[in-house]
């Protein structure tokens, strides 16, 4: 199974992002792409000023251990030389269970993407399906979906205790103003999207947009 590992850092200024980022890319392209690396490596800087998001994917869950056994160490070691002070604040695991477009064969390349992170008050793997499940049917059946939302990829957390939502938008912007519309944020006033809003169980979520910063994968820099 295919596990994604989502983890944030808080480095404290926009220009300690940048340097956080360009620290990354000079530590992975000084070094062979390991065996046992990730499938894809992603890096985002958030609108705080604060913060980075990492989104990887692994071919197994053994495949990440044996690369934190092995190769971890010696990459932060060479990033946090580079940049004091780093705050690694989270790290959770996740499969990818359901994804979705507004429009299939959509050519924008997103400028912004939103986190949306959902909590329940404990583990329950058919709950976390059955919500995201409620999501899409409230999505297929929005009358006036806002046009700068490209993608929708849903991942559930293997503790059993979390949705994420990777959603991909075409800027900040667009969701800014999507978020403004009519209603309790994104989505019509519609039953659906009052079931997804009122769902038993739920007991905390956040919203977070970042700007792509870093994509590696083996043999691309």
């Amino acid at each position: 199974m295919t596990v994604i590992k989502v983890s944030t850092w808080r480095v404290g200024t926009p220009e300690r992002q940048r340097a956080a980022v360009d620290a990354i890319a000079k530590t992975w392209a000084g070094r062979e792409w390991p065996d046992v690396g990730p499938l894809s490596y992603s890096v985002y800087t958030g609108e705080d000023g604060d913060t980075l998001l990492h989104y990887s994917r692994w071919p197994s869950e053994e495949a990440y251990q044996e690369f934190f056994r092995s190769h971890r160490d010696d990459r932060n070691g060479e990033i946090d030389a580079a940049v004091p002070g780093i705050e690694r604040v989270g790290l959770r695991s996740y499969e990818l269970y359901r994804s979705g477009r507004l429009n299939p064969g959509d050519p924008r390349v997103p400028g912004c993407v939103v986190i949306v992170d959902v909590e329940f008050d404990g583990p329950d793997a058919d709950r976390q399906r059955a919500w995201v499940d409620a999501v899409f049917e409230a999505l297929e059946t929005d009358p006036s979906p806002h046009p700068g939302g490209i993608s929708a990829h849903f991942h559930v957390s293997l503790d059993g205790t979390r949705v994420l939502n990777y959603a991909e938008w075409e800027s900040a912007e667009a969701h800014i103003e999507a978020l403004a519309a009519p209603g309790d944020g994104v989505g019509a006033a519609t039953p659906q999207w009052r079931k997804v809003r009122t769902y038993p169980g739920v007991v905390g979520s956040g919203v977070r947009r970042y700007t792509p910063a870093l994509s590696l994968g083996a043999g691309v820099y």
